[in-house]
């Protein structure tokens, strides 16, 4: 299949559709309450999404919240694609799991595993060997050196930066900018230069 709908029609998947439209692929709709009848780049937006819509096409839910990203992903009943833009230098050894959004200027590097619907977002590298399971998402200009584990739904904020051999706990959330060279647990919120804990998220 190459028809693709997207879930979502606010600015990441905005990015998203500019991203398919640039590998050739066509994008029959975007589906958002939202942004119920608009159009964007030459694709309309439709309210709420059904089963029966395009029966031949694959679907990306393309929100940039990993929380809601989670939870409409079970709701679809489309099977899933990945799109991966042209820019993006993506080893023949590394693994994108369905779902999943690697953006303009992205690095993959060998051994790199992605989970599902893990967005990898502009400029963002990910180098050897990394782990970044299902639902996470690395900001833009972020740097993962090697044999990084990124848990399930952590978000790597904008221009951060992870030392080898780091685990990242899962849903943690790394602010822009940080530096870190510790593993951070579960559900913490890390920032700064070196990272510090500074308070832990509620548990969804």
């Amino acid at each position: 299949m190459h028809n693709v709908i997207l879930i979502g029609a606010g600015e990441h998947a905005r990015v998203v559709l500019d991203s398919l439209h640039a590998a050739g692929r066509t994008v029959l709709a975007m589906i958002d309450p939202k942004f119920d009848g608009q159009q964007f780049m030459n694709t309309p937006v439709l309210g709420f999404y059904k089963s029966e819509l395009y029966p031949e096409s694959e679907a990306i839910v393309a929100i940039g919240a990993n929380h809601v990203r989670q939870q409409l992903s079970q709701d679809i009943k489309h099977p899933f694609t990945t799109s991966i833009d042209k820019t993006a230098i993506v080893s023949r050894y590394a693994t994108i799991g369905k779902g999943s959004m690697v953006l303009h200027g992205v690095i993959l590097q060998q051994g790199t595993v992605l989970g599902k619907h893990v967005i990898v977002n502009t400029a963002a590298h990910i180098d050897h060997d990394c782990k970044i399971s299902d639902f996470a998402h690395i900001a833009p200009g972020s740097s993962l050196c090697g044999r990084i584990s990124v848990g399930e739904g952590a978000l790597i904020g904008a221009g951060s930066i992870i030392i080898p051999g780091i685990k990242i706990g899962a849903w943690c959330t790394v602010g822009a900018g940080s530096v870190v060279t510790r593993d951070i647990p579960d559900h913490a919120v890390a920032v700064g230069n070196p990272a510090r804990i500074i308070r832990y998220n509620k548990p969804a």
